[in-house]
């Protein structure tokens, strides 16, 4: 069984995940973004790979494994930074909450694995090709179960703990309702924006909401943090159904078209619907409706969608996300915590991964 400094290592770390990027710019996210944070997210690693440690060996190899294969550490990161806007931050009572956000964002990637049958994330083997769903399964509960017991071991104020129940039943609603839609085409645009909402905006939402009230920060402004991060939550999720249009499994670990071969059904795709004319609508809804499609009809669909402003469109939604979330930040919030907003904002909207 491994240990927590091992896992540690095994671990590329948020700073070389995020490096790994671009240039925002014309500033490295390695030297630039984050490093008002760094000391704490250095802190965050090893608090992370010691908090998946069981009695259970096959447990603590689960966790590893999750905690080795990478992944942005979005949340925690824009938490810890809301909480550097407070007058009252205190990294010692940030962590635990920090941790238990990274936990259920993990757990919820476990049992969407399981949900859409994924053998690879991040370019490793899922937990569910790795050791079967029923260990997949339990492994996410039990994620979820240890982020809870961080929280409440804290000693926190009961607001906390309400905020991330809300969160995991809104992380429920939207897997649900994308789950139920598969394959179909929406209404129309705000049953799109509906899922996102719940399956991402809400979530960093109340990353910064939470990071706000603990680091000390009124109510006004932690109320404008909320809203920073429901904005780039929105956009976020728009840039991530754009890649599946835009880039391949070497940059996003899982073929181009993988999202639309499952059934999702996004707002590039929504769009050039909406544009195309009667033949080419009725050749895209039927191309993304089959449950059956084939390489060549996932690159065919693929091919009619770019051929339209869909993907355009949908850049231009997530801009619009993404100038909100910049100007709506606290008047007085601090200036390197200000310019760390404003470059995790421009990461999102540009990012390649």
């Amino acid at each position: 069984m491994l240990k927590y400094e091992e896992i540690c290592l095994c671990h590329n770390g948020w700073k070389a995940t995020l490096c790994a990027a671009s240039n925002v710019g014309g500033r490295t996210l390695k030297s630039d973004m984050f490093d008002v944070i760094q000391a704490d997210l250095e802190e965050f690693e090893p608090a992370l790979a010691e908090s998946i440690i069981s009695e259970t060996e096959l447990i603590t190899d689960v966790g590893a494994h999750l905690v080795s294969s990478g992944g942005k550490r979005l949340r925690p990161a824009l938490f810890l930074l809301a909480a550097h806007g407070g007058a009252a931050f205190d990294r010692a009572r940030a962590m635990p909450v920090a941790v238990a956000l990274e936990l259920i964002h993990t757990a919820s990637l476990v049992h969407d694995d399981v949900i859409d049958e994924a053998d690879t994330r991040r370019g490793a083997a899922t937990t569910n090709a790795k050791w079967g769903n029923q260990v997949a399964i339990l492994s996410g509960d039990y994620l979820f179960a240890r982020a809870f017991k961080l929280v409440a071991e804290a000693g926190y104020d009961s607001s906390v703990y309400v905020k991330l129940a809300h969160l995991v039943c809104t992380l429920s609603e939207g897997e649900i309702l994308q789950d139920h839609t598969v394959y179909q085409i929406p209404t129309g645009e705000d049953a799109y924006y509906e899922r996102i909402r719940k399956k991402t905006a809400d979530f960093l939402e109340i990353c910064c909401e939470l990071g706000g009230a603990i680091g000390g920060m009124n109510e006004e402004d932690t109320d404008r943090m909320a809203v920073y991060g429901h904005a780039i939550g929105m956009a976020f999720q728009i840039t991530d159904d754009l890649l599946d249009f835009r880039q391949t499994s070497e940059h996003i670990g899982k073929p181009a078209g993988h999202d639309l071969a499952q059934g999702y059904v996004t707002l590039p795709v929504i769009r050039a619907l909406s544009v195309l004319d009667a033949h080419g609508r009725a050749e895209l809804t039927a191309l993304v409706t089959n449950p059956k499609m084939t390489e060549e009809e996932v690159a065919r669909a693929l091919d009619i969608v770019r051929m339209t402003d869909g993907l355009d469109y949908a850049q231009t939604q997530a801009d619009a996300y993404l100038e909100r979330a910049k100007n709506v930040l606290p008047e007085k919030l601090d200036e390197r915590v200000r310019e760390t907003c404003l470059m995790a904002a421009d990461f999102i909207g540009r990012r390649e991964f």
